[in-house]
């Protein structure tokens, strides 16, 4: 299954979805929060009636008192419009409050449930999306979507509200007068149906863009000390103007997209205030109308024309959301490539891990395994060796399963390791990397990261359990011992120290079977010694896997696997291994 978000391209979808359909999936994610966006939606009602009712108001008073000079009414009724413009106040205060809080919860759910569904995901989605993409998705998409549901949406349904009420005062006035006043509305949604997917895909462009932008910007500075030394600058200005000029245009190109709307809006109010104007008079000279309702007929156009210029720039605003939602549910749609299958079959055996038939390929195509079976027995120490892109680190991420063969099984323990549970998995198998990941706090969050054994243990509890494990001679290498502070680039410490950090880490848990995927190849020859004292301190039941260039590493070794063009071989000695590496193939 590829995972490949196309983050140049865009992954195109293989249906197209509506507007309406988006909406429900947005609303789904809302979950408690729904109910007070319909209180909200009620307020925003009586909001938009309140002032709904004042110009008939105004128009009334201006036929009943005003032209009969009846000043004690215009008092009456100047104090009645005070308290529906105070009402008016309220309820607009109460639901721009409401949808404020639930803009900002919705934005705290969608960030949790993006962030919870990458971290269901495997391996192979980080390999092939770069962070900074993801990063601008979880960030800056939904924050465009917040935007939308906390700031536009209120305006949005308070202009369909106020809108929808105006053309019916307006029709009910005078139906000649108001469908000649609604006429250019119908163009209007026209001109919109036509132009909002264009708009869309423009500000889909632009966010696509930044992402680029955010993913180039983070995989510069994560590799900055690389272009200083190779003085590289250029290169990395070069890149960044690159990257930097696309989103500039893409932003432009969005830009004027999102504008096109308000200027054409606006020309159809004009239009549609000129067109009540001349055909009023006309009707009050004809002695059809009269001067109150006028004013009542020329403030409802108001009411329905300015909330379409509104809607204009808000219509642009929901595009964004809508563009923004597209790229974020590309990431929810996906489902792990690594199920957790159900069997009922443990084979009896005395390895402890058995490859059968194995083939293995990355979404590129190339195969890196072909038809690889062997096995490993409990509590010995096996060394696999090749060449570089040879496959080793490929077999070592099979066994602990970051990927799935494309044929045949893994078996650990007798049983298809693709039936294990993730917790079940990992407490049997220790795995230490080529480039250990340290998290930013101290030493003993490090060590203790995914080990539940240890979770509420003291510092005194944990210095007596790493002395019985032999581990505390590598604690003493860093000052302030557990409580010493790191962070997640490793400033301050060598490469070496996070490799033992690392090495700790996967030690303490005492796990069945413990890979070492070039786990000493930046550590110094006395801390390697020490680390294999420590190794042979762990039960005797515990398989080691030692992924080495450097032969000293391996000739202790009870097994050696030579890994090269598809294929894992025994090696016969570490002589024969030596010949391998050298020629590539067994000499006969």
């Amino acid at each position: 299954m590829s995972y490949n978000l196309n983050i140049g391209k865009g992954l195109q979808p293989s249906e197209k979805v509506s507007t309406t359909t988006t909406l429900k999936r947005l609303l789904t994610l809302m979950g408690k929060e729904r109910k007070n966006l319909y209180i909200a939606l009620i307020f925003i009602f009586i909001n938009s009636g309140l002032n709904l009712v004042s110009p008939y108001l105004i128009g009334h008073a201006v036929d009943k008192f005003i032209v009969t000079k009846h000043y004690a009414g215009v008092i009456q009724y100047s104090i009645i419009l005070l308290c529906v413009f105070a009402l008016a106040l309220v309820s607009g205060y109460t639901q721009a409050q409401l949808m404020g809080r639930v803009g900002q919860r919705m934005l705290f759910n969608l960030r949790n449930t993006v962030f919870n569904k990458l971290q269901e995901l495997p391996i192979d989605f980080f390999t092939q999306n770069k962070a900074g993409d993801l990063i601008s998705r979880v960030n800056n998409d939904t924050d465009k979507i917040n935007q939308f549901f906390s700031q536009s949406l209120v305006q949005f349904m308070s202009s369909i509200f106020t809108m929808t009420g105006a053309g019916v005062f307006l029709l009910s006035i005078n139906l000649k007068l108001g469908l000649a006043a609604l006429a250019p509305a119908l163009v209007l949604w026209i001109f919109t149906r036509s132009i909002s997917p264009w708009v869309k895909n423009r500000n889909t462009a632009s966010m696509k863009s930044t992402g680029i932008l955010s993913a180039e910007i983070q995989e510069s500075l994560n590799n900055f000390k690389v272009i200083v030394a190779f003085n590289r600058r250029d290169y990395f200005r070069k890149r960044f103007d690159e990257v930097n000029e696309d989103n500039y245009q893409s932003a432009v190109k969005a830009g004027i997209a999102n504008t096109v709307f308000t200027p054409v809006y606006g020309f159809s109010s004009n239009i549609g205030q000129m067109v009540v104007l001349a055909f009023g008079i006309f009707l009050i000279v004809a002695g059809q109308f009269s001067v109150g309702l006028l004013i009542s007929f020329l403030a409802y156009i108001a009411q329905f024309y300015n909330p379409l210029r509104q809607i204009a720039a808000l219509w642009a605003n929901f595009q964004v959301a809508l563009a923004g939602w597209d790229r974020i549910s590309q990431i929810l749609v996906l489902e792990n490539n690594l199920p957790v299958v159900e069997t009922s079959l443990k084979e009896a055996t005395c390895c402890l891990l058995s490859f059968r038939h194995v083939s293995f390929s990355y979404s590129t195509g190339k195969e890196i395994l072909r038809d690889v079976s062997f096995d490993l027995e409990r509590g010995k120490t096996y060394a696999f060796v090749g060449p570089t892109g040879g496959g080793k680190t490929t077999t070592a991420s099979l066994m602990a399963r970051l990927y799935d063969p494309v044929e045949g099984k893994i078996l650990l323990d007798g049983v298809d390791i693709r039936s294990m549970d993730v917790d079940t998995r990992t407490t049997k198998i220790g795995f230490i990397l080529q480039d250990p990941f340290l998290f930013t706090g101290t030493i003993r969050d490090n060590i203790l990261y995914g080990n539940a054994q240890y979770h509420d243990v003291s510092n005194e509890s944990l210095s007596k359990v790493l002395f019985e494990a032999g581990l505390d001679g590598l604690l003493e290498r860093f000052d302030g011992g557990l409580n010493a502070e790191i962070n997640s680039s490793g400033d301050g410490i060598s490469l070496g120290q996070r490799q033992l950090i690392a090495f700790i880490r996967a030690v303490l848990r005492n796990p069945d079977l413990l890979i070492l995927d070039e786990a000493t190849a930046n550590i110094d020859t006395v801390t390697e010694q020490l680390l294999e004292e420590i190794l042979q301190k762990l039960p005797k039941s515990t398989t080691r896997i030692i992924i080495a260039h450097r032969l000293n590493t391996i000739e202790n070794a009870d097994e050696i696997f030579f890994v090269n063009s598809g294929a894992v071989i025994k090696a016969g000695s570490l002589q024969d291994a030596v010949n391998l590496l050298m020629k590539g193939k067994r000499e006969s």
